[in-house]
C-alpha cells in the first residue's frame, strides 16, 4: 500500500483505507465522504443491533449469537467489517491463540450519542416494541430521563429549524449516499428481530432509507428530487416514501407547482428524529476527514457558532456522558 504521510495519518489508495481506532480516517479525495461512510455504517440494521449490545457490554461472538436472531455468516461478516472500520478491536482471551473478543475502540465508544438518540426517539414516539423497552436512568442525578439535543457551544436546546447550513467542500449528493456494502434482511417493516428499535430500522435500516431521510432534512420534498439528487431507483423511492408516510414520519401534501403532484414533508415525529441524524453526521465528521474539507457545515442560528451536538439530561439539565447512562427495566 502506498500513501502520503500526514500529521494525522496516511491518505490511502481508494479501497485501502486505514482506520486508526484513536484518530480520524483520512479519506481519498473525490470519493465517498464522511456522511456517506457514516450512513453506510449506521444505516445497516445488523450493525446497529450489534453495536447496541456492544455498548451494553457484549464482547464475545457467542453472546451476540445468543442475543440476536443472526446467522453465523452474517455475524462473522459484520464483526469483520466493524473491526476493519476500527469500531472494534479484536483481542485474544482465555490464553488462547484462536479465541477472540471484540472490544469497542475509542471511535466505537464515541457512537453512544447515536444509539442514545435512537433509544430516546423510540421511547417517545413508538408505542409498541417487540421487546419491552427499558427506561433510561442517569446515574449522575439518579433519575429517569430522555436525552435533549443541545448546542455544544451555548448549551441551548436545539430544534431542526435552529440549525442552518448545507454542503461543505467535500459535500455533494453523490458522495453522501452510502455505498451498498451490505444487504438488508428481508421481512416486513419493523420485524425481523429489530426488537427494541423497530421503526428506526425502517428509517435508516438500509442505504436508500437513510439517504432519503437525510435528503428530507436537507430540504428535499418532491419525488423527482429524491430520485434525481440521490440517484435512487424510482421504485425504491416510491416504496420508501410509502413506508415513511405509513409510519407517520412524512406527510403528503399537494405540490405548490401542480395540484396533481405530491410533496413529502417531515411531520413532528419525523422532525423529532433529527437528533439521530445530526448525531450521526457529527460523529462521522469527527472520525472521517476528506482532504477538501468537511462534507457538511452547520451553524446554530441562535448563538451563531458552528453547530456540534451535545446531549443533555432532560431531568437535571447537565451534559450526558456515555458511562453515566444505564437501563431500568420495567418491573
Amino acid at each position: 500500500m502506498t500513501g502520503r504521510a500526514g500529521g494525522a495519518g496516511v491518505v490511502p489508495e481508494p479501497g485501502a483505507l486505514v482506520h486508526p481506532p484513536d484518530r480520524p480516517t483520512l479519506l481519498p479525495e473525490g470519493h465517498t465522504n464522511a456522511v456517506g461512510l457514516t450512513l453506510g455504517l449506521v444505516g445497516d440494521e445488523w450493525n446497529l443491533l450489534i453495536l447496541r449490545y456492544a455498548l451494553l457490554g457484549v464482547r464475545r461472538y457467542g453472546e451476540w449469537r445468543a442475543a440476536l436472531p443472526i446467522s453465523h455468516a452474517v455475524l462473522t461478516r459484520r464483526l469483520a467489517h466493524l473491526t476493519e472500520m476500527a469500531i472494534f478491536e479484536r483481542v485474544g482471551y482465555e490464553g488462547t491463540a484462536n479465541r477472540f473478543e471484540y472490544r469497542l475502540s475509542r471511535r466505537g465508544r464515541d457512537l453512544w450519542p447515536i444509539l442514545l438518540s435512537i433509544w430516546g426517539w423510540e421511547s417517545a414516539w413508538v408505542p409498541s416494541h417487540g421487546e419491552s423497552l427499558p427506561r433510561m436512568l442517569h446515574r449522575r442525578c439518579g433519575r429517569e430521563f430522555l436525552p435533549v439535543l443541545t448546542c455544544a457551544a451555548c448549551r441551548r436546546p436545539v430544534r431542526p429549524r435552529d440549525v442552518v447550513g448545507g454542503f461543505g467542500p467535500s459535500g455533494t449528493w453523490e458522495r453522501s449516499v452510502p455505498m451498498a456494502t451490505t444487504r438488508r434482511r428481508s421481512g416486513p417493516t419493523g420485524e425481523a428481530g429489530a426488537g427494541m428499535f423497530p421503526e428506526t430500522m425502517a428509517l435508516i435500516g438500509n442505504r436508500w432509507s437513510a439517504a432519503i431521510l437525510g435528503g428530507a432534512f436537507q430540504g428535499l420534498h418532491r419525488f423527482r428530487d429524491f430520485e434525481q439528487r440521490l440517484g435512487a431507483p424510482p421504485t425504491i423511492v416510491a416504496e420508501r416514501l410509502r413506508v415513511f408516510c405509513e409510519l407517520g414520519v412524512f406527510e403528503q401534501t399537494p405540490s405548490a407547482e401542480r395540484s396533481d403532484w405530491l410533496s413529502y414533508h417531515l411531520t413532528d415525529k419525523g422532525r423529532a428524529f433529527f437528533p439521530v441524524v445530526i448525531s450521526a453526521i457529527d460523529w462521522g465528521q469527527r472520525w472521517f476527514t476528506a482532504p477538501e474539507g468537511p462534507a457538511l457545515l452547520y451553524t446554530h442560528r441562535p448563538c451563531g457558532h458552528p453547530f456540534h451536538t451535545q446531549l443533555t439530561c432532560a431531568t437535571c439539565t447537565t451534559p450526558l456522558r456515555g458511562n453515566e447512562i444505564t437501563a431500568r427495566h420495567p418491573s
